[in-house]
């Protein structure tokens, strides 16, 4: 089969137009028509990176080498493979330099690479003027230094020829009677391009001009190196042909302490990793205040910041060193070494490149900074290289929070917890003010959800100082109502000191399905979604009718987690409420702030405990009898696993393909492959079936940065949508197992 046949396959398999493969790799569409109709063939970097976007080998484009690929699906080793979703891994290093000894900084750098390559990261990322030292002076001005220069970076350019990754090496380059600090850029026996720095200190413990030029000096866009011309000039972004999104911009220590950063243009012009060589010296709190500048950095800018500062082997004449090598992406950090360390490591981490031009497509605020700026941006170069990611088995790095909702770290955890529970709080405060309502009423069950909603409003009533005895809690036992459900619902209320009550729904119940002709009526065990729903609907229905009595309004307790899965009564069920305290709220963090408020003694001890027994219980709606209580999660899916496909899917849009590459990375030692596929499988099609009832749902605050799904927040869709077009990406682009 051709190439173009080939491409033509496995594009439509995956379910995209010629305009969408167009659009990914920066060509015309009638570029895909012409090798589609086999008018033409892609080159064969072309051909690569046709393969990276649709997810399949390369052999099995250019060759129809069946062996790769099992009805259409990529190998089990390419599935695992970061470069293959998105990924790209980058090395930084503070290696111990010798000052004014290229050939033995050369060296040591060398190492480096070779472990960067080991690694199969694509870039290696080293501090400033790495391969002269820094702090030499007045030695910067000699020939032989700069011979020696030239030299090492010879040899460098030798040695790239077997190496995989990017080596991105400071160095002193003179030309045209000036002197540069400058990035060399290298890859594969060349030098892609000589990035000078922009701004030279020259204040307090600096003095850099009197060494350096800066690069608004010249005019020039070429320089000698070692005896040939290359590419120079601050205004360049060096992009990868063969692997999609991954682009990056270099500038020098000063340069991100500039109230305009050159990295800023540079990210509008299309870099999504932003690269610092530094020689920042260290003073107490001066590591803090580089985190918070990459970190900043790469929030405003939407990209991945990776910091690499001089280490040991500087001169400690005036000054000391502590090679901090940190990197972020949009405000995570992903990685940081250890600092002064004795014998400095190399420091990788996994840039998601992938989702950084997603979010930036979303973000229209990006757009708008280049539209003001289009001029400026007209002048910048973009050097293309064809990096030739592997396709071996190479397995994520990167740690994944596997409750992304609910961070791992105990102290953001903390803060998160606080800002959604005080979230929630004064949302239901500003609806009792305006509202001028003096009592509400909840349904209380004694789980986790209505458990959470209630002492919510408890605390929202304290504020306000309105008695407690205006919230007015109903536990409502129906046919499967446990008794340990039913003893938390009122410990809890007795606790609170709220207007308990209890209005059994059998007898109601009973009538409607003798109304209905339902088999269970007789007494035949026929539990089906009427069923159900009779005992969910009279509840509601129940609430709704008390509120209207008491002069108040009902407080929903269903969560975005069930939201999002469907997993509630439409209209005159637990889908319907006057104001909806949860309906931010996934389940995993529910269960944590539960935890939260119990430990931060919010209530008295005897409400503490209580909340603590109910996270105990089983997630159960109660609605069918039996031996064993009715288990939600067996349903719909560990809410655990649902909450990470609910994240990803609608917080950044990833691909199904990539979402079960992450749950595979972050979950694989609880589930195996095939449960993690199953899973997100059913979300993917209970989400789009059960949208026309998030569509109506009721006022509730927006809680977490995955998204609300109210039709009034931030998620847009359609009623009628088909799940079709991910289910297909899901079953096209992942093995049907794992070895």
């Amino acid at each position: 089969m051709a190439i173009g046949d080939q491409i033509r396959r496995y594009r439509t398999q995956a379910g995209y137009s010629q305009a969408w493969l167009a659009e990914q790799l920066g060509v015309s569409q009638n570029t895909i028509s012409s090798w589609e109709t086999g008018r033409t063939e892609p080159s064969r970097s072309d051909s690569r990176r046709v393969a990276q976007v649709l997810s399949v080998d390369v052999s099995a484009l250019e060759l129809g080498d069946e062996t790769a690929i099992e009805n259409g699906r990529p190998e089990a080793k390419r599935f695992n493979n970061l470069y293959a979703h998105g990924f790209v891994r980058v090395a930084a290093c503070a290696p111990v330099v010798a000052p004014a000894n290229p050939a033995a900084n050369a060296e040591a750098i060398l190492k480096f690479w070779r472990e960067a390559d080991t690694e199969r990261a694509a870039l290696l990322l080293t501090p400033e003027l790495s391969l002269s030292a820094y702090a030499i002076d007045d030695l910067l001005l000699q020939d032989p230094l700069l011979d020696a220069v030239e030299a090492a970076i010879a040899k460098l350019v030798k040695e790239s020829e077997e190496l995989f990754p990017v080596l991105v090496v400071g160095a002193p380059i003179r030309s045209r009677g000036a002197i540069f600090n400058c990035a060399i850029v290298i890859h594969r026996g060349a030098i892609l391009g000589a990035v000078p720095k922009s701004f030279l200190p020259n204040y307090r413990e600096f003095y850099e001009k009197r060494y350096f030029s800066v690069a608004s000096d010249t005019e020039d866009d070429l320089i000698s190196i070692a005896g040939e011309w290359v590419d120079f000039g601050a205004k360049t972004v060096f992009t990868a042909t063969d692997i999609p999104d991954f682009a990056f911009h270099v500038e020098i220590c000063e340069d991100f302490w500039a109230p305009q950063p050159p990295s800023t243009l540079g990210a509008l012009a299309g870099a999504n990793v932003l690269l610092n060589l530094s020689a920042s010296n260290i003073v107490i709190g001066k590591a803090e205040d580089r985190a918070v500048l990459c970190d900043s950095q790469s929030r405003r800018a939407i990209a991945a910041y990776v910091f690499a500062a001089a280490g040991r082997g500087e001169s400690t004449t005036d000054v000391a060193w502590d090679g901090q090598v940190i990197a972020y992406e949009m405000g995570e950090k992903l990685a940081e070494g250890e600092r002064f360390a004795r014998e400095p490591k190399l420091v990788t981490c996994d840039i998601d490149v992938a989702r950084i031009a997603q979010e930036r497509r979303r973000m229209g605020t990006f757009h708008d900074a280049q539209a003001r700026v289009k001029d400026e941006l007209s002048t910048w170069r973009h050097t293309s290289f064809d990096l030739g990611a592997p396709d071996e088995d190479l397995p994520l790095q990167r740690k994944l929070d596997r409750l992304p909702f609910v961070p791992d770290d105990p102290s953001k955890r903390d803060r998160d917890c606080f800002e959604a529970y005080n979230i929630q709080v004064s949302g239901l405060a500003k609806r009792i003010e305006a509202t001028n309502t003096k009592r509400v009423v909840i349904g209380v069950s004694g789980g986790i959800d209505s458990t959470h909603a209630l002492i919510v409003i408890a605390r929202a009533f304290d504020l306000l100082k309105l008695p407690r005895k205006n919230i007015i809690g109903v536990t409502m036992p129906g046919f499967a109502t446990s008794d340990a459900t039913k003893a938390n619902a009122w410990a809890l209320m007795n606790a609170l000191g709220i207007d308990a009550r209890e209005v059994s729904i059998e007898p109601l119940a009973q009538r409607m399905l003798e109304d209905l002709d339902h088999p269970a009526a007789r007494g035949e065990p026929v539990y089906d979604v009427a069923y159900e729903n009779v005992q969910a609907g009279l509840r509601t229905d129940y609430l709704f009718r008390l509120a209207n009595k008491e002069g108040g309004f009902v407080v929903g307790t269903g969560d975005l987690s069930e939201l999002a899965l469907g997993w509630c009564t439409y209209g005159v069920g637990d889908h319907m409420s006057h104001y909806n305290v949860n309906g931010g709220a996934p389940k995993t963090l529910i269960q944590y702030l539960i935890r939260w408020v119990s430990d931060s003694k919010l209530f008295d001890a005897n409400t503490s405990q209580t909340l603590i027994k109910v996270l105990e219980g089983e997630i159960s709606p109660e609605l069918i009898p039996g031996a064993t209580p009715q288990s939600t999660q067996a349903a719909v899916g560990p809410y655990e696993l649902q909450d990470f496909n609910l994240f990803y899917l609608t917080r950044y849009g990833l691909k199904p393909s990539k979402i079960l590459f992450l749950a595979w990375s972050a979950w694989s030692e609880k589930y195996d492959y095939a449960t993690l596929k199953k899973w997100l499988g059913v979300f993917i099609t209970r989400f789009f079936a059960n949208q026309y009832k998030r569509s109506a749902v009721p006022n509730g605050p927006k809680i977490v940065s995955g998204g609300a799904l109210s039709p009034r927040g931030d998620w847009r869709m359609p009623s009628d949508a088909s799940a079709k077009a991910w289910l297909d990406e899901l079953s096209a682009n992942t093995p049907e197992a794992l070895d």
